[in-house]
């Protein structure tokens, strides 16, 4: 009988070539019930909940690129740049203050001249000062030549008015990442701001080179950062429906133009 038109006739099945199972291999397929195996492990980063204080701080950080940021808040976040940093750091390492120890040291070894009736040694050392209050009175004697001021201090309204300060003064100043990292220079856990008033003369070349460097990054560039606004950056669902949006309006125009 002949088969039937529009009908495609059945094709062979396609015998599957059969699988090779070593015998020595036994297949132990995983039970993940009550009792069973161990669940493999997930990225658990989103669940774990994190300190009050972590949390703050993040919501902080997004809060701010979100909203819009006033210039004199702004220029908080351009900060000194790595290689310039590293080198402005190692400068200050050579001229840090005694710390308690080496105080100690200082006064007895003192105490014992003045015992032997010896002459005292009345050199002023040549230290980074640290301080609000010190820092401002000498940026306001003109004695100050170089402020180092920490980006992230809490409340900024400690420090915003100090680059306004500085350039009116034509003191050199920069913004570095770290009021812990300024903290070590003059053993404590954080400072706002450091400041020198001098260097030794084998340090005056290489401090004059950091100075023009600061001066270009900061001092010049004072009037542009005076105008510029910061945040205003949505995130990433935010950009998508805008974009989402944009296209949707182009699409309309092009069909009234055609």
């Amino acid at each position: 009988m002949a088969p039937k038109k529009g009908v495609k006739p059945v094709a062979a099945a396609k015998k599957k070539p059969e699988k090779v199972v070593n015998p020595l291999f036994e297949k132990r397929p995983k039970q993940f019930g009550i009792g069973g195996a161990l669940p493999p492990k997930k990225d658990l980063h989103r669940f774990v909940k994190w300190p009050k204080v972590v949390q703050i701080q993040r919501k902080r950080r997004i809060l701010c690129q979100r909203l819009k940021v006033p210039p004199a808040l702004n220029q908080f976040t351009k900060t000194l740049d790595k290689n310039l940093a590293t080198s402005l750091f190692k400068m200050l390492l050579k001229y840090r203050p005694e710390d308690k120890a080496a105080k100690k040291e200082r006064l007895l070894k003192t105490a014992q001249a003045q015992a032997e009736g010896k002459p005292l040694e009345s050199k002023k050392p040549i230290v980074v000062k640290y301080g609000l209050n010190h820092v401002t009175y000498l940026i306001e004697q003109n004695k100050a030549q170089l402020v180092i001021i920490a980006h992230d201090v809490d409340p900024i309204e400690l420090v915003v008015w100090l680059p306004a300060l500085c350039r009116k003064m034509e003191i050199p100043y920069c913004i570095v990442k770290g009021k812990a990292r300024l903290g070590t220079i003059v053993h404590k856990k954080t400072s706002a701001v450091l400041c020198l008033t001098t260097v030794k003369n084998e340090d005056k070349l290489e401090f004059s080179k950091i100075l023009e460097a600061i001066k270009a990054n900061f001092n010049d560039k004072y009037d542009e950062y005076r105008k510029k606004w910061g945040g205003g950056i949505m995130g990433s669902k935010s950009q998508a429906k805008t974009k989402a949006r944009e296209r949707l309006l182009a699409k309309e125009v092009a069909q009234r133009m055609s």
